[in-house]
């Protein structure tokens, strides 16, 4: 008797995951088509708000030197100031940040701060009833100290209008409301006009109780100001400034 059964087929269940047919593979991440960096497209779209931040500041620097011969006094001195400067690159970073890349902000505080300083120029050259800008050494020390202030403040700009750590928020008020304390100190201790030191420390506390979200922010960015006003003081004129 032939114990040796044939094997008989079983019928696969079309269900069953184990007896479909293997599917094909997808084809592996890197020999698609590389979809490219992103951040040139970023860049690239931000190039008309940069162009704007060029142009405000150039238009800036126009009305700080129109405004430098409409004040009376030792005032004409304030909208020249590097506090009333240093306003264009902190509102160019801050309007920047609103919708693009956060590393657009330096560049516009950078375009706007140095446009400030060659329409400021420009104009006390070619302007209506103006005798020339002067020695080239000025213009180009301001222009240098555009390089340095313009990124900051845009960075500032821009941590005070879309950051959410409230440290960083409050330091980037007290920056702002810092150079106006530090002018303060320029025009009580130095220069001796004390209407025009009460006017900047009015500002150097205004600011600081305006511009934070909350009461904590308030405090911490008001006892920042009160050290960056004097270590402003110190580096700018003391320091970058004395042989000016």
């Amino acid at each position: 008797m032939n114990l040796v059964h044939d094997a008989v087929p079983q019928p696969q269940d079309p269900q069953d995951p184990q007896r479909q047919a293997p599917q094909p593979h997808a084809p592996p991440r890197w020999s698609t088509q590389p979809e490219g960096d992103p951040r040139p497209r970023a860049f690239r779209a931000a190039l008309p708000v940069l162009a704007w931040s060029l142009l405000g500041g150039l238009l800036f620097g126009v009305l700080t030197n129109i405004g430098q011969g409409w004040l009376p006094g030792a005032w004409n001195s304030i909208v020249n100031s590097g506090a009333v400067w240093s306003v264009a690159a902190f509102v160019a970073g801050a309007l920047v940040a609103a919708r693009r890349p956060f590393a657009v902000a330096p560049v516009a505080g950078l375009l706007a701060e140095a446009g400030l300083v060659v329409g400021y120029y420009a104009y006390a050259e070619f302007g209506f009833n103006r005798q020339g800008m002067g020695m080239l050494f000025y213009p180009l020390l301001w222009l240098g100290m555009a390089f340095l202030a313009g990124p900051l403040f845009g960075v500032a700009g821009a941590w005070w209008r879309r950051n959410e750590d409230w440290r960083r928020r409050a330091v980037a008020v007290a920056g702002l409301a810092g150079v106006f304390g530090m002018e303060s100190v320029h025009y009580a201790w130095t220069l001796h006009y004390a209407p025009q030191a009460w006017a900047c420390l009015a500002l150097a506390v205004l600011l600081p109780l305006v511009m934070p979200r909350t009461h904590k922010e308030r405090g911490v960015a008001l006892l920042c100001t009160a050290a960056f006003s004097f270590v402003a003081y110190v580096v700018v004129y003391r320091g970058l400034l004395s042989g000016a």
